[in-house]
């Protein structure tokens, strides 16, 4: 049986290890020595080491190196104006080659193809693992993929653009699209023992902290979130975050868990197609209903995508 391999850590260290995480995400533009996270996480620099790699699955450099590529593909993707130049420099690079060579181990190709191979944010991207280990990327057809007639038909009466406020959210840092549900779980225990439960218009909802696009599915980081009216305090692996306030396009679904990829992919494609263009701010879900309760076990949820 899979198990979630995390389950064993204590909850002080995933709080730690996670201030870490987001202090690196935070700062990919600069230099991020083992020293300095390990401070931010309270730890001596051996300590932080073994601790990081046993709750991320991957060393620190290797982790380092990841989100900045993974930033980088995300600019050649969105802002056609940035030149490789820019990003090598930007994201701690010493040449042009070093760069080059760093990101053609993810995704197979140079910056420069990359850039010329994805017209643009909304092509469809699938890694596959090469002979050599390392990760490659194979471009997909976007809507030739999907039963264009009915989803288009769905989507179009089923979109619109809003105007949300701050949302305050309790949340457990997750890792990887596998055993979301029993992170969920920890955290439904904790929001039934704080009564929030109770309260008639609860909301559970998932942010993505990283884009499936350009993240293998077994390294995306995500938020399993419940609603709370302030902010909380942080316990243990229970965090605190707040979605800013700003404009989003909203899609209403109701859809299996497997078509949930390609329900996103057709959201963005409506998005590209409509010519609005997305932020730097996270994607998240707010479900509707609990999915094991549905007859045809389906997810009724609100797609959030930030817009300028």
């Amino acid at each position: 049986m899979n198990v979630d391999k995390t389950q064993h850590i204590h909850p002080d260290h995933m709080e730690r290890i996670n201030k870490a995480v987001n202090f690196i995400n935070n700062h990919l533009d600069e230099p991020l020595s083992l020293e300095r996270i390990a401070e931010v996480a309270s730890y001596s620099p051996f300590h932080f080491h073994r601790l990081f790699k046993e709750v991320i699955h991957e060393n620190l450099n290797a982790y380092v190196i990841r989100k900045r590529i993974e930033k980088a593909a995300s600019v050649l993707m969105r802002r056609k104006q940035v030149t490789i130049t820019d990003l090598y420099l930007k994201y701690g690079f010493n040449s042009n080659s070093s760069f080059t060579r760093a990101f053609k181990k993810f995704y197979g190709l140079s910056p420069t193809a990359f850039r010329i191979r994805v017209p643009d944010q909304f092509s469809k991207i699938s890694k596959t693992q090469s002979k050599n280990g390392q990760i490659t990327v194979e471009f997909e057809k976007d809507i030739c993929s999907i039963n264009k007639h009915k989803i288009w038909n769905e989507m179009n009466a089923n979109i619109e653009i809003k105007e949300m406020p701050v949302l305050h959210v309790a949340c457990i840092s997750h890792i990887g699209h596998l055993y979301l549900d029993s992170t969920y779980e920890k955290l439904l225990k904790w929001a039934r023992a704080k009564g929030l439960l109770d309260k008639p218009e609860v909301k559970m909802l998932t942010i993505y902290h990283d884009s499936f696009k350009v993240t293998a599915p077994d390294k995306v980081r995500m938020s399993a979130c419940i609603a709370v009216e302030e902010p909380i305090r942080s316990e243990g692996e229970i965090g605190s975050a707040r979605i800013e306030k700003g404009k989003f396009i909203v899609g209403h679904f109701e859809v299996a868990g497997e078509d949930l990829g390609k329900t996103w992919s057709s959201l963005f494609i409506w998005l590209n197609k409509n010519g609005y263009k997305t932020t730097e701010r996270n994607c998240f879900e707010i479900y509707r209903n609990d999915y094991r309760t549905h007859p045809d076990r389906k997810f009724i949820l609100d797609m959030y995508i930030p817009i300028d």
